[in-house]
């Protein structure tokens, strides 16, 4: 290859790390030598440079400068057949299965990519879903490592598009549950706060409520929210996404102080009072709608993981309560009569509002204490 090529991002590898993308396409090219590319900036994503975990989306442009006609042909090498284990672990997933769409319930920590230290994963445990030399199922979307439930998997390559544009046009209805640290006040509400993702000193990525400054780097996301149970300071709350940002529930929980139990990045400690609680995500993608490929709507519903299961046990909770609190709720129509709205930035300037206004009561009760 000796001239810079344009390649754009095809609909169902919309989500996939740049890196993965390349090993796709350009096997030849190994992770050091694609760094190397991406520091120069001769690799960029529409016209920027990115990094090689940068998430690609359809329609997106990556330049791909001249590369050595020395390498490796552009071949894939020929993958080894999963373990009868795999098979078997990814075949107990299956909630779900036609000719086009396969639905998952993953398991909480099994991530559903590869990346660096990560060998086993979703994705790479797809082909144990069909014969040996079938068409290999496809992702279209993902779930953090540490959530659970319900996913989505394309079964070839035309029902991948279809569904990426489902996705794309918010034409799905996802609701999660979590148990919260923390009662929401009020019980039910909707979250308006962008997001903007910053480097952690441990290298993971994270993500935090835009404030002033941040507008070229801020994505919009929004959540609504019902509490569906409590126990004293813990809270069975219902989530649904209507943008789908990286740890957008977690980082919205977290902004309104009522963070998702066991979440290590965002969260904090739980109270032990109930007795032990895994020391887990308590985050689960309970159910999904989504415009099938043929054109009518599929609804599946996972159960939850046995770490939740324990605590929804424990604390009296229903299990197996097939309410949908947001049933009323059309994107269209704007915020359902009783939610209330919450904005991140006014909840930080109404709490210091409300420390100032304790601090100026506290220094007039002293100083009426002195003329007494």
């Amino acid at each position: 290859m000796t001239t810079v090529v344009q390649r754009k991002i095809k609909p169902e590898e919309d989500g996939l790390r740049l890196d993965r993308w390349f090993q796709r396409h350009y096997p030849q090219v190994t992770h050091g030598r694609l760094e190397k590319l991406l520091r120069t900036g001769q690799v960029r994503v529409d016209g920027a440079r990115v990094k090689a975990n940068h998430r690609v989306a359809g329609g997106e442009t990556v330049r791909v400068p001249p590369l050595p006609t020395s390498d490796a042909p552009l071949v894939e090498k020929p993958k080894p057949s999963l373990p009868a284990k795999d098979r078997a672990f990814i075949e107990s997933m299956v909630l779900h299965r036609d000719r086009d769409v396969i639905v998952l319930n993953k398991p909480a920590g099994i991530a559903v990519q590869g990346g660096t230290k990560t060998d086993r994963h979703i994705d790479g445990l797809l082909p144990g879903l069909v014969e040996e030399g079938a068409e290999r199922p496809r992702l279209v979307h993902r779930l953090d490592r540490d959530t659970s439930g319900v996913m989505v998997v394309a079964a070839n390559a035309r029902a991948a598009a279809s569904l990426a544009m489902a996705f794309r046009r918010h034409d799905t209805r996802k609701i999660y549950w979590a148990l919260t640290t923390g009662v929401p006040t009020p019980r039910r509400g909707k979250i308006d706060g962008a997001l903007v993702k910053r480097a952690a000193a441990d290298g993971n990525e994270r993500v935090r409520i835009a404030e002033a400054g941040d507008e070229d780097d801020a994505k919009s996301a929004v959540t609504l929210f019902d509490m569906l149970d409590h126990v004293t300071t813990m809270a069975w709350v219902a989530l649904m996404p209507l943008t789908g940002r990286t740890h957008q529930l977690r980082a919205h929980m977290a902004a309104i102080d009522t963070p998702i139990v066991g979440d290590p990045k965002y969260g904090k400690e739980p109270p032990r009072a109930h007795g032990e609680i895994p020391k887990k995500l308590m985050l689960h993608a309970r159910s999904l709608r989504i415009r099938h490929p043929n054109g009518t709507y599929l609804a599946v519903t996972a159960p939850l993981p046995p770490h939740m299961a324990k605590v929804w046990d424990m604390f009296g909770f229903d299990k197996n309560d097939k309410r949908d609190p947001f049933e009323n709720f059309e994107a269209d129509k704007g915020t359902p009569a009783g939610v209330a709205e919450y904005r991140p930035n006014d909840r930080k300037r109404d709490k210091k509002d409300v420390q100032h206004h304790a601090r100026r009561g506290k220094d007039r009760g002293k100083d009426r204490s002195k003329r007494r």
